[in-house]
């Protein structure tokens, strides 16, 4: 991979870009911060669970010494906390590039009319306002970065919702729909120079990761994405032109 620097919006490395990753916690925070790291880049995790956000950021430094891998216990439906979060950072660092959203969650009936309203209260929270916050925190600092991206990993059954998914699709679909109103709002600011950064969303069908393979040997995982894959996507986006990023859907399984 060749070299490039944090404001040429062209291809390169992440050598000297500042990330943060929202939702670092889990399999997927991990092997986003480790690839992140990998290619060079300044990576800033939070979680609303220090440990094992705290795990993540010591394997990641572990494994790339001398990486500079830090974590943030963030509150990310606080919007004021969420908003210091990126203050700070960008402060701390000098820039902000990017801002990985892997804030999840699931709920789910057996049927449609067993949906309990509970769950889309639970998951309004996780798969949408932390989205809103992580977005309107850390908008100005990616649109000042020259190749900035707010990346939120999302679900092919938001567009395809079933019966016992009701809540979790509509969830996954708004978090998209607002997602895509950033991306616009990057377009509008570029003008005829076009998006100086970049909103998209990756969409999988679901996460694996070698835990889950390890606790059902048998399973098949079909159409599943692997979470090294996902960070490896994740992580591509910087070398795809900007334009080419922002406001689209970024299938990492079979479309529907």
């Amino acid at each position: 991979m060749t070299s490039g620097t944090p404001g040429n919006g062209g291809a390169g490395s992440l050598e000297g870009a500042v990330v943060a990753v929202a939702g670092a916690g889990g399999p997927a925070g991990h092997a986003t911060l480790l690839r992140l790291a990998e290619a060079g880049a300044v990576v800033v995790g939070a979680d609303a669970d220090p440990q094992r956000l705290a795990e993540g950021v010591d394997a990641a430094r572990f494994a790339h010494g001398g990486a500079t891998v830090v974590g943030d216990t963030v509150d990310l439906l606080d919007l004021d906390e969420t908003r210091e979060w990126a203050r700070r950072t960008e402060k701390e660092f000098g820039r902000i590039d990017g801002l990985v959203h892997l804030v999840g969650g699931w709920r789910g009936s057996a049927t449609f009319a067993d949906t309990d309203l509970a769950d889309w209260e639970l998951l309004e929270k996780l798969l949408i306002r932390t989205v809103q916050h992580t977005s309107l925190a850390f908008e100005g600092a990616l649109a000042r970065s020259g190749r900035g991206r707010f990346l939120l990993v999302s679900a092919a059954g938001a567009g395809r919702p079933t019966a016992g998914n009701a809540a979790y699709a509509a969830a996954k679909a708004a978090a998209e729909a607002w997602t895509l109103a950033m991306a616009d709002a990057f377009r509008k600011a570029g003008g005829e120079r076009g998006p100086q950064a970049a909103a998209a969303i990756l969409v999988v069908k679901a996460l694996v990761h070698d835990a889950m393979r390890a606790e059902r040997p048998n399973a098949k995982f079909a159409g599943f994405t692997d979470v090294t894959d996902l960070a490896d996507a994740i992580t591509g986006t910087w070398s795809t032109p900007t334009e080419e990023v922002n406001g689209n859907r970024l299938w990492l399984t079979p479309k529907p």
